[in-house]
């Protein structure tokens, strides 16, 4: 025996040393998430340690080394009675994605305690701080999630809390989680160690794009972490955020809970748009839920289920978009009725179901499965009247299985999974839509009215199996000791994209200083390619592997070595073959140019070759070189855990959406074909796509779909780059953790740069390959018999540099509060000219590379301070103090300044950001964002072990309008006004108005 267990630790210490050497120099790499926590520490040498969870008798063991170190790895979150022999019993609390130390050589008590609530036992435990972690991130705890006040029920809220942070809540009730001022694509989240991913569309996760929902019963979460940067290999697709939650489970006792909260009309205050039309629009809010969950088999299996339902009618402001009020003015009576107040029906339902089973002490099973369904009326706002809003259906079903074992020196866990998750909005009314434009910039709509768009009807997901394993190896010694963690996943998802519906031409007018014109100038609609589908699907293949060492090198020095890899294959982005009728149209005669040019060689003058973009089914590969080293390290100054230097560099790479990859196939098989109508302001030479008007154009789609039927004219022709590339980001921090007395402080210097986004350009060009001419692009000079061409290439870019800075007093019973104070010092830039960190489209320069880098929209000043306190007669104050600078707004001016060439910047217009004048708070007008938010809560005992509670928020109690549509004015005549946006003081608002919201309960 003693010769097996010295072979054994001959290749466990060869094992270690391939790890380093993989880490550093060898593409070995990952994919499963754990939002589990680990234990480690030191006990009398070769004793057992044990640890029980003290709610649901879960056992785990393993044996200390002859130095007597240890480690108890993957354990759920929860309260444990750690012990290692005869008096060093401690009880002790470990939070999620965490790792933890505790000693085993006394049960000293060690603060700060924090008293558990396990019904009807309540159990005093110490809750550890993780300290030693190289990760820059925070734990958001039940505690807060359960006290701090919050506008939604979406426990993705208080990430907010967190910083580097942003959690929005727009007038329309939609949400959304951004980090560093990347889009909330960039951001994953892991739920029980499954990352929710949306490989389909931005919002970041499944369900959470143009929404008012929430993705998860927050009565089923039981905390989670926000990491922001050198995350380890573990995580996968992302560029941004990682939150990693743990849900929770039934125990050994039966719990429940039932909840109710409500708000209307007569409960909020006016927001801008209802002061300025007089009358306040009818809304109300309604959540609802329970959560019960109990034991099975005592000590061995559990129950835990969770429903929540949301129904909203949520007020929004019609506003037009960017331009003056003179313009404005000149609107028709009929679309000038539209503008003001407008209300957002919304309803949802969320159910979780989890089990788990241990049919010994050695193996742990748990079932979970999510359902979700939603309703809603969506995309009326800014610029879009209620007249085109969309009827949207969201889904999300997700069932999970998986299977840990352990044994003393390692642990495993194989997990199974299966996901459907759809976006299907759809047009509320058919007919024909009218748009309102500037007249002399077609690109700058003022509104849009009548019948939807026809590209806001959609039907986007994904839906498919994945299966994932991860090894831990917890006992390994070698010149320190060790915990390596090895994984693998394979995943097979079947994406579904269908870009627009057949129906609802837009009409165009143009708006002039004196009126808008009676006859439109353009009219886009949706007309179908015989022999093509609308609707892409592809079997999308993923794979991962990767391996992560974390080395406590001793007391003092803990090395995080992490390395992974990343591939996945799209057939139809792969296999696609470029039309040959399109590739015959690039090399065929350009009409506007000489004798024998063709339309490719004007395109390769102006540096765009179409051989980089026509695909014949063989040339284009996915990509194999996603390998991304993750290292990260901390250093404790005294080896007590209270003074820790952390940082650490990695690289992270996400995924290209199918939103884009799709386009390729469904802007052709479906045309946005458009059909201009010559004016004063508009003209063109005569052609199938240019004719004169015709009132019986308004007669019905089939007749100007009648006008192109048997010809590919004004269809425009999508092209991806056959060598499109992953995007990713690089980090890179340093900071120093505290623990000073009940205060945890940290102060990070972090980087973040996030490379090759994929962005559409336009592809024309004039005869001479020039993209400006006479201060014009070339939208005109289309590819010969089709429309214009769209090219996808690699090269969006955003740099962020941030402070983070944070000082948490968790609560403990003895103190009877707590607080947590997060602030944010933010410095990004971007080479584009958008203020929709979404937008995948920049039309204004010739290629991506000509845009100038500009200030990202993100606030640079930003602090968060929320807490709570124990009053007396059993009530519960809680509270959230915010403050953030304005956010810049990025647009294009224009002003008049003279054209600086045929070139960049041709028509004499820069990309520019410009932040508008904040509201006045305190001494000077610095503030974009600010809102005091409050809760009270009364407690108290309805019969033995069954309570009720009564609580209210106020929200925005010093109703403080926090502007997010912006006006802008650059001036003109070649002179730029000193403000050249503002706020649109009728607009609307991120947040809410001031407004009480009332929750009863009842907890048993």
């Amino acid at each position: 025996m003693k010769a097996v267990s010295n072979y054994r630790k001959l290749m466990l210490t060869r094992l270690i040393a391939a790890s380093i050497t993989a880490t550093v120099a060898v593409p070995t790499i990952s994919f499963a998430q754990s939002s589990d926590a680990n234990l480690r520490g030191t006990a009398a040498p070769s004793v057992t340690v044990t640890a029980k969870n003290v709610a649901t008798g879960y056992t785990r063991t393993t044996t200390s080394g002859k130095d007597g170190s240890y480690a108890l790895v993957s354990l759920p979150p929860g309260t444990y009675q750690v012990d290692g022999g005869p008096g060093t019993q401690h009880t002790v609390t470990l939070t999620v994605a965490s790792t933890s130390t505790l000693n085993l050589v006394t049960a000293a008590a060690a603060p700060p305690v924090n008293a558990q609530n396990l019904g009807p036992v309540t159990v005093s435990a110490t809750t550890l701080p993780e300290m030693t972690t190289s990760e820059v991130g925070t734990t958001v705890s039940q505690r807060e999630i359960s006290t701090v006040p919050q506008i939604t029920r979406n426990f993705l809220e208080f990430a907010d809390t967190v910083p580097g942070m942003v959690f929005t809540v727009q007038q329309n009730g939609n949400t959304s989680l951004q980090s560093g001022g990347q889009a909330p694509a960039g951001i994953n989240v892991y739920i029980d160690g499954i990352g929710q991913k949306n490989y389909v569309e931005n919002g970041g996760i499944t369900g959470q794009n143009n929404t008012q929902g929430n993705p998860f019963p927050q009565l089923a979460i039981g905390e989670y972490k926000v990491v922001t940067s050198n995350y380890k290999a573990e995580y996968d697709q992302i560029s941004s955020a990682a939150v990693i939650a743990e849900t929770k489970s039934g125990t050994n006792e039966f719990h429940g809970e039932v909840f109710g909260d409500w708000t209307d009309t007569w409960m909020r205050a006016m927001n801008p748009s209802e002061i300025a039309a007089g009358k306040k629009q009818p809304s109300h809010d309604k959540e609802y839920g329970f959560s019960f969950g109990g034991p099975i088999i005592q000590d061995k299996a559990h129950f835990f289920l969770a429903y929540e339902g949301k129904e909203y009618d949520t007020p929004i402001a019609v506003v037009p978009g960017a331009a003056s009020q003179q313009l404005i003015s000149q609107l028709p009576a009929s679309a000038l009725a539209q503008l003001g107040p407008a209300s957002l029906p919304f309803k949802e339902n969320l159910y979780f179901l989890k089990f788990d089973y241990e049919p010994t002490n050695r193996d742990r099973i748990e079932v979970s499965g999510k359902y979700r369904n939603e309703t809603a009326i969506t995309g009326t706002g800014t610029g879009v009247a209620a007249s085109s809003a969309l009827n949207q259906i969201n889904y999300d079903r997700r069932f999970d299985i998986r299977w840990d074992h352990s044994a003393d020196s390692w642990f495993n866990r194989l997990q199974l999974t299966y996901e459907n998750a759809f976006f299907k909005p759809s047009a509320i009314n058919l007919g024909n839509g009218s748009t309102y434009t500037v007249y002399n910039n077609q690109n700058q709509s003022i509104l849009t009215t009548g019948a939807a768009d026809p590209r806001g009807t959609q039907d986007k997901g994904q839906k498919g199996p994945a299966i994932q394993d991860d090894l831990t190896f917890n006992d390994l010694e070698w010149h320190g000791d060790h915990v390596i963690k090895m994984g693998a996943k394979y995943k097979l998802i079947q994406l579904t994209a269908q870009d627009a519906g057949e129906f609802n031409p837009q009409f165009s007018y143009d708006v002039t200083p004196t009126g808008t014109l009676s006859t439109p100038y353009q009219v886009l609609f949706p007309i179908t390619l015989p022999g093509t589908s609308p609707v892409v699907k592809t079997n999308d293949r993923q794979f991962g592997a990767y391996i992560q060492d974390d080395w406590t090198v001793d007391q003092h020095l803990t090395l995080n070595l992490g390395v992974r890899w990343d591939y996945e294959q799209t057939p139809s982005y792969l296999n696609f073959v470029t039309p040959q009728s399109v590739v015959n149209a690039l090399n065929s005669q350009n009409p506007n140019a000489a004798p024998g040019v063709t339309y490719a060689q004007s395109l390769a003058l102006g540096g765009v070759n179409v051989n980089d973009y026509i695909s014949n089914g063989n040339n284009r590969h996915a990509q194999k070189n996603e390998i991304q080293p993750r290292f990260g390290f901390s250093y404790d100054i005294n080896g007590d855990q209270q003074h820790v230097i952390h940082g650490g560099a990695g690289r992270s790479y996400d995924r290209t959406i199918y939103e884009i990859l799709q386009l390729e196939q469904t802007k052709l098989a479906l045309a946005e074909a458009t059909i201009t109508f010559p004016n004063q302001y508009h003209s063109c030479s005569p052609s199938p796509n240019c004719i004169a008007w015709n009132p019986a154009y308004l007669n019905g789609i089939g007749i100007l779909q009648g006008l192109l039927t048997g010809t590919t004219a004004g269809r425009e022709v999508d092209l991806m780059n056959n060598n499109l590339k992953t995007p990713y980001s690089d980090q890179i921090s340093i900071g120093m953790r505290n623990q000073i007395g009940d205060w945890i402080t940290d102060v990070t210097l972090a980087q973040v740069n996030r490379f090759e986004g994929v962005v559409f350009t336009l592809g024309n060009r004039y005869a001479n390959g020039a993209f400006w001419q006479n201060g014009n692009q070339a939208f005109g000079q289309s590819i010969p018999g089709f429309g214009s061409l769209i090219i996808a290439n690699n090269g969006l870019t955003q740099k962020t540099q941030q402070v983070l800075v944070s000082a948490q007093k968790p609560y403990t019973p003895e103190s009877h509060w707590g607080i947590n104070i997060a602030y944010t010092y933010t410095k990004a830039k971007q080479n584009n000219d958008n203020q929709d960190v979404t937008d995948q489209y920049a039309f204004d320069e010739a290629t991506i590379q000509d845009y100038p880098y500009v200030t990202s929209a993100v606030a640079k000043h930003r602090l968060v301070v929320a807490g709570s306190n124990d009053l007396p007669w059993g009530l519960l104050f809680g509270y959230k103090f915010t403050l953030a600078t304005p956010i810049p707004g990025i647009n294009l001016a224009c002003y008049g300044a003279p054209a600086p060439g045929n070139g960049s910047l041709g028509n004499g217009c820069i990309p520019f950001s410009s932040t508008p004048p904040g509201s006045r708070f305190l001494s000077g007008p610095i503030f974009g964002y600010r809102s005091i938010d409050f809760q009270i809560t009364k407690n108290f005992k309805i019969y033995e072990n069954v309570s009720g509670y009564v609580r209210f928020d106020l929200l925005n109690a010093f109703n403080w309008n926090n502007y997010s549509d912006y006006v802008y004015n650059y001036g003109s005549n070649g002179v730029l006004n000193r403000t050249p946006v503002t706020y649109d003081p009728t607009g609307n608002i991120l947040g809410t108005p001031r407004e009480v919201k009332l929750t009863l309960g009842v907890k048993f």
